[in-house]
């Protein structure tokens, strides 16, 4: 459900202080020595226990989604993975059109002490006929100067205040914005009020720009592409 990086081209966004310079090679980008979170093991006490209201990560649960032809699986599993020094949920999203896998990611995650959920990498591969194809787009917080970011906050940012989810320069740089935080949302699995919506673009792809929508006590229900409007939407949840 995190944009794939098609291309190390670079490009400035408006409102946005923080991006990675580009140069005037389209191959080449600067890296972003200003973001440098703190990850201290000390501040995910309970690292696994994933209960923000707009994403809970609760092993056992699966969600399905559906997208045009394609069927997005988001299985929360009971596997962990240490990452530095914080241990993270393992959330495996699989992609799957006419029953054929074409995608499958494994996520990490962490909830820290104040309750904002941390997005630690993922090892992706992309298939065609069965045989991976691709692992462009995976990445390991502490790895190669790769970074951690924010997912989901405790409290939300003001709007139009661009954060990070991720970092890895040139490969996996996905930030987000809010944009309101009382939408009404119908999707087959039901309706929903008061529901976070957020502007999730990468700078690496500036075509690549979507609205998602997270409701209380379910997590993400709804991914509209900015440009064309096409909707990949929550059919059913699982839960143990």
């Amino acid at each position: 459900m995190k944009f794939k990086t098609t291309s190390l081209a670079c490009a400035s966004v408006a409102l946005i202080s923080v991006i990675a310079a580009c140069s005037n090679d389209e191959d080449k980008c600067t890296v972003d020595t200003t973001y440098n979170p703190l990850i201290d093991p000390a501040g995910f006490a309970s690292s696994t226990v994933i209960d923000n209201q707009l994403m809970p990560l609760v092993p056992g649960t699966t969600y399905t989604y559906q997208g045009g032809e394609e069927t997005i699986t988001v299985a929360i599993t009971s596997e962990t993975k240490t990452i530095l020094g914080v241990t993270c949920v393992v959330v495996r999203d699989t992609v799957r059109v006419g029953g054929q896998t074409t995608e499958d990611t494994f996520d990490w995650y962490a909830q820290d002490n104040d309750g904002n959920v941390w997005y630690f990498g993922e090892d992706t591969k992309e298939y065609e006929n069965g045989t991976v194809v691709s692992t462009e787009g995976s990445w390991e917080a502490g790895v190669d100067g790769a970074k951690p970011g924010i997912v989901m906050h405790a409290i939300q940012p003001a709007a139009a205040a661009p954060y990070r989810q991720e970092y890895y320069a040139c490969e996996a740089e996905d930030m987000a914005e809010v944009v309101s935080l009382n939408e009404a949302v119908t999707v087959p699995f039901g309706q929903y009020t008061n529901c976070l919506k957020t502007h999730e673009f990468t700078p690496l792809e500036p075509d690549a720009s979507e609205y998602k929508y997270y409701c209380e006590n379910v997590g993400l229900v709804l991914e509209e592409d900015a440009a064309s409007g096409a909707r990949t939407e929550l059919t059913q949840v699982i839960w143990l």
